[in-house]
């Protein structure tokens, strides 16, 4: 049997699969069980660990991390002070606690950061590690109520004069039961938490800040199993950026990202999204959930999904309920899956690249004064959304809801007020709750991705 054919009879399996038990419906099962009680206590202090700001406690810091590690596991302890550091390696059983008025502090110099592969942009490059970095750790983790701070110094883009990723403020990497509680942060012109390749995470009570682009706050990155509570993020990026990876090289590693629940939180941003979906999107994306969540303010959006013809694989089910939407300069939901985000250099031909989409439902949900309540044309004729409810919407908007190329519509209960048109603009639509409904002309469609004169290989 071929590869390509092994492929698709892998994701025709992949999709008619049922939706994975939440992190809630799993607990019972351990999902994200609890860490052990410590068995050692160690103390930066007693290893060297000035806090004064000004001396580089690295090393430190490392030994007292390494040491727990290898006696077994437990707490390493940053008591008050002020740890001017390079990156840190989380190690496995061992958590890293900062007590009040802790504070870790990244190094301004971008040498005191190891390079190895790392996750840009949905592509595994040569990169910085973060500030506090974990790779294959597993029962690990960081709990405050101390903070975290990232150098706005070694942050930005990569560039021809500079073409290594910068680093992220914390960075997990194929790593298992890590938690990540009750902690401050701020980092510039950088992402402020990576999971990639993870597994059963936690972050909890999290207050997160950035004021600049590229400053995610979180970002979920072929990771699965992830829960998302009680925090507080404000962002000048997404706040929370949910993704996959990016062309062929992520479409043949199919690391998916699943079963993300994300409740009771705050958000916060100046540039995109509060919640970005996208758009690297290629390992697929399945079974998110947002609950109970106030969307304050949005660049763009409170709720973006995102990708384009090229990326293949899937985005499904997901969900949200009961949440304040106020403060967007875009609207409440949009859908755009002709054209987000930079063309991979190889990316899936044909058909097979188009995003298949489906199980998008939307409830409970109050707006002040958005522009826009559901912008959802954006979507392929040749790979319709399949699954769309839109249920018990009140508040004040400007314009209403839009949406073409779609299966299986719910609309209703939408009660809003402030519409300078209708409520309702279709096409190519079927479902419940369209009469009445405006029509509108579809999309513009991108040209169609042509395959490559020589099969992708990873390399």
């Amino acid at each position: 049997m071929s590869r390509n054919l092994v492929r698709r009879n892998f994701l025709r399996t992949a999709l008619a699969a049922p939706l994975l038990p939440s992190l809630a419906e799993a607990q019972s099962n351990s999902a994200i069980p609890q860490p052990p009680a410590p068995k050692l206590t160690l103390n930066v202090r007693d290893f060297g660990a000035t806090g004064d700001g000004t001396t580089k406690d690295t090393a430190a810091l490392q030994q007292a991390i390494d040491r727990c590690w290898v006696l077994g596991g437990g707490e390493v302890v940053a008591p008050a002070g002020k740890y001017l550091t390079g990156a840190l390696a989380l190690r496995p059983k061992t958590v890293l606690r900062l007590e009040k008025d802790a504070a870790i502090a990244g190094s301004p110099d971008l040498a005191d950061y190891p390079i190895t592969q790392v996750r840009w942009e949905g592509k595994w490059i040569q990169g910085h590690l973060g500030l506090i970095y974990a790779i294959d750790a597993h029962d690990t983790g960081i709990v405050g109520p101390g903070r975290i701070d990232g150098n706005p110094a070694v942050g930005g883009r990569p560039n021809a004069n500079y073409p290594l990723r910068h680093p992220a403020l914390i960075e997990p990497m194929e790593c298992s039961n890590v938690r990540f509680e009750d902690f401050s942060t701020s980092n510039g012109l950088m992402w402020c938490l990576h999971a990639t390749y993870c597994e059963n995470v936690l972050f909890r009570n999290l207050n997160i800040r950035s004021t600049t682009g590229n400053g995610d706050g979180i970002d979920i990155d072929s990771s699965k199993h992830i829960r998302i509570e009680g925090c507080d993020i404000s962002t000048g990026d997404d706040c929370i950026a949910i993704k996959s990876g990016r062309g062929a090289e992520a479409y043949a590693l199919l690391r998916t990202t699943e079963d993300v629940v994300i409740r009771d939180c705050t958000f916060a941003d100046s540039i995109f999204a509060c919640i970005g979906i996208g758009s690297e999107t290629s390992g697929g994306i399945r079974g998110v959930r947002i609950e109970r969540c106030k969307f304050t303010r949005a660049g763009t959006y409170a709720i973006y999904i995102k990708s384009r013809p090229g990326r293949g694989a899937f985005i499904e089910d997901i969900s949200a309920d009961d949440l304040d939407v106020s403060g967007m300069r875009g609207g409440f939901l949009r859908f755009n899956i002709l054209n987000s985000g930079i063309q991979d250099q190889n990316p899936v031909p044909g058909l097979e690249g188009i995003p298949t989409i489906r199980n998008y439902r939307f409830s409970n949900v109050r707006v002040k004064d958005v522009p826009v309540l559901v912008d959802g044309t954006g979507i392929h004729p040749d790979k319709p959304l399949d699954g769309f409810t839109l249920t018990n919407v009140t508040g004040t908007c400007a314009k209403g809801i839009a949406i073409a190329n779609v299966r299986n519509a719910k609309i209703h209960d939408v009660k809003v007020t402030g519409l300078t048109g209708p409520l309702v603009s279709v096409h190519n639509v079927t479902g419940k709750g369209l009469e009445g409904a405006a029509e509108i002309d579809g999309p513009k469609i991108p040209d169609a991705v042509k395959p490559p004169e020589t099969p992708y290989v990873l390399h």
